[in-house]
């Protein structure tokens, strides 16, 4: 048993890694999205912007002021967030979840000095002044900053590993079953928990082993910091990118087509991509929406792993995101494994 399960593991990793094509695509893309959305973002050029406001926070000290903040807040394209108290709305300004925090009664504000966002905020804020002599207060924030990309990396690693894992399997199998090469392999002595569990590994190695290339060269790029264990960000990639292949082995479980296969994967991956805050926040977003992004298994890789890189926490503080990705694991392989089909359905 063993020896089949080794035979069969290797031979798939070595078809990935002699598609010469695809393995550069693997480590390629998150380079070639990191250093575009550095750019970007060095150029100040974004036209949307979330700004929190402290409510029943402080006396009312100038009504110049108040007259102030409504034109300000007239603003288009602002969206503005409420928080009752001053901390918790530091932490997410912190961590890019707004873009900039305000006292609206006192004039007190906050900004990230490595937020392009802010910056623009702050500029429409003394646009607004109609008075010099209007008192406004610009805040330091506490504690370290997180840089904007240093928040983007943990969903970019996140979205490659998510298409690594949905696309490497999902899609294999069934061009296996089209072609007829599941229909040979399964009159060899070969069990079906062998084979699965052998591409299971195979994509875990090939993920662990690009992942480790694409960190290694974006933080030697970019001077990245984990704040927190190694150990424990390779636990929650490990654990993301195995439920991810586990849904990927749920809809290659039966499919013969690879061109319904293909819409299926897309129609899982794309949303995912955009509710999972690889590339941004959905703080005050609709709750419906925040409710259906949490059904995804990359909302909490991203979640789990931007709290062990930004914030240095370990696996016992993220411990809800893992045992929902375990869970999710052991679902998706069990439907996969029990609907499984070495031939084509007719």
């Amino acid at each position: 048993m063993l020896k089949r399960f080794t035979t069969l593991t290797i031979s798939r990793t070595k078809e990935f890694y002699r598609d010469r094509s695809a393995l550069g695509w693997n480590i390629l893309f998150p380079f070639l999205v990191i250093i575009g959305f550095s750019f970007i973002f060095n150029q100040d050029k974004q036209t949307q912007f979330k700004v929190g406001e402290l409510q029943n926070s402080g006396t009312v000290i100038n009504r110049e002021i108040v007259k102030n903040y409504k034109t300000f807040r007239a603003t288009r394209f602002i969206e503005f967030i409420s928080f009752a108290d001053e901390t918790p709305a530091i932490d997410k300004l912190k961590h890019h979840r707004v873009d900039f925090l305000i006292n609206k009664n006192t004039g007190r504000y906050w900004v990230s000095s490595t937020s392009p966002k802010g910056y623009m905020v702050e500029k429409l804020l003394m646009a607004s002044i109609s008075s010099k002599n209007t008192i406004t207060r610009k805040e330091t924030i506490t504690g370290e900053e997180i840089p904007y990309i240093e928040w983007l990396f943990p969903g970019i690693l996140a979205m490659n590993i998510m298409f690594s894992s949905l696309f490497g399997v999902g899609y294999t199998i069934v061009r296996y079953r089209k072609n007829g090469v599941l229909k040979r392999i399964s009159v060899a002595p070969v069990r079906t928990f062998e084979f699965l569990t052998a591409q299971v590994v195979s994509r875990m190695i090939v993920i662990t082993a690009t992942t480790v290339v694409v960190y290694a060269g974006c933080s030697w790029l970019y001077d990245f910091s984990n704040r927190g264990s190694y150990l424990s960000l390779l636990v929650v990639f490990l654990l993301g990118g195995f439920s991810l292949v586990s849904l990927g082995l749920l809809v290659a479980s039966r499919s013969s087509s690879e061109e319904f296969a293909g819409g299926i994967l897309n129609l899982l991956s794309w949303p995912m991509m955009f509710l999972s805050e690889v590339w941004f926040s959905l703080e005050g977003a609709n709750p419906v929406v925040i409710t259906i992004s949490k059904i995804f298994p990359l909302t909490h890789m991203t979640s789990a792993a931007r709290s062990i890189m930004n914030d240095g926490a370990t696996l016992s503080e993220i411990r809800e995101p893992v045992i929902i990705m375990a869970a999710m694991s052991l679902v998706f392989i069990t439907i996969g494994s029990f609907f499984f089909s070495w031939q084509k359905s007719r």
